[in-house]
């Protein structure tokens, strides 16, 4: 069990001796007592050179300083480092924003876990470019933003979708099977902040029913990628991933409904491990402390 309140910090820096050392360190001057610790050298074989991932959480209350004043101590550590970092309060909920177009079961699941507080987040509103589910989100108590996107419309409506978005102070914004392709200025205004889903079919079935260009393929496994959305198509880090064994007897619609179950379990996980401070990025890879 954690305590009510911790902090995450997160962050990677190039490979070098001492990291852990000094980070801890730094903490343990201050009192600051490390309940969870991960840590990840990579094997120095990409561009960038080596690098090391590190997340550590701390139990808030035995630091005698709050966040602010956390920041402003470590910089200079992390300056030395070359680290880039961050650093979260548990007790300050992510504000995330849901997009949906006509699939519900992203969007039925999230609100559901939200509602449950397995996912312990605030919901300022459900952006989508059709009305389908007006009714069932302000049913929840959530504003809905009905934003449609045609040929002719489509820089004012990614123009109000940034408006509406910086106007709630979103934190993430999930693609719950949004159906709109976002331009690069908008993904790269927000650079790891915005979480796509896709079926695995990619990108051997690309365009309309891909369950049953696979169906007739004879294809054997469905499986889902949770994503960072980036000015590449379905190209982002990817967050997480995972498949079900199909066979002959499954028919198209059992691969539907095989697809939509995975869908929804790989964007749950993959939006917790973002939520979390799970998820560390550099350049085009990202390290999962799960």
């Amino acid at each position: 069990m954690q305590p009510k309140r911790f902090y995450t910090l997160s962050g990677s820096c190039p490979d070098q001796v001492g990291i852990i050392a000094r980070v801890s360190s730094f903490i343990a001057q201050h009192g600051g007592w490390i309940l969870e610790s991960s840590y990840h050298a990579d094997d120095g074989n990409s561009d960038n050179g080596s690098r090391y991932f590190m997340r550590m959480q701390v139990k808030a209350d035995s630091l005698p300083f709050h966040l602010a004043e956390f920041r402003e101590r470590f910089a200079p550590l992390a300056n030395e480092l070359s680290m880039d970092w961050k650093i979260s309060d548990s007790a300050v909920k992510r504000r995330v924003v849901l997009m949906v177009s006509k699939q519900e079961h992203c969007l039925y699941d999230l609100l559901a876990r939200w509602q449950s507080k397995e996912l312990d987040i605030e919901i300022p509103c459900v952006i989508s470019n059709h009305d389908n589910f007006k009714a069932f989100v302000e049913w929840h108590g959530i504003r809905f933003h009905h934003v449609p996107v045609n040929p002719d419309n489509k820089e004012a409506a990614h123009a109000e979708i940034r408006r509406i978005y910086d106007e709630v102070k979103g934190d993430t914004m999930v693609l719950a099977r949004y159906m709109q392709i976002l331009p690069p200025d908008l993904c790269e205004r927000y650079p790891g902040q915005i979480i796509n889903i896709h079926h695995s079919f990619l990108p051997s079935f690309v365009g309309a029913r891909p369950y049953h260009q696979a169906y007739q393929r004879g294809v054997k496994l469905i499986g889902a990628t949770c994503h960072y959305v980036t000015r590449e198509l379905d190209q982002g880090p990817i967050v997480e991933q995972d498949v079900i064994r199909i066979d002959h007897s499954d028919s198209v619609e059992d691969m539907v409904r095989y697809g939509k179950d995975i869908e929804k379990a790989v964007l749950a996980r993959g939006l917790r491990y973002h939520l979390e401070d799970r998820v560390l990025l550099h350049a085009n890879k990202t390290v999962i402390f799960r």
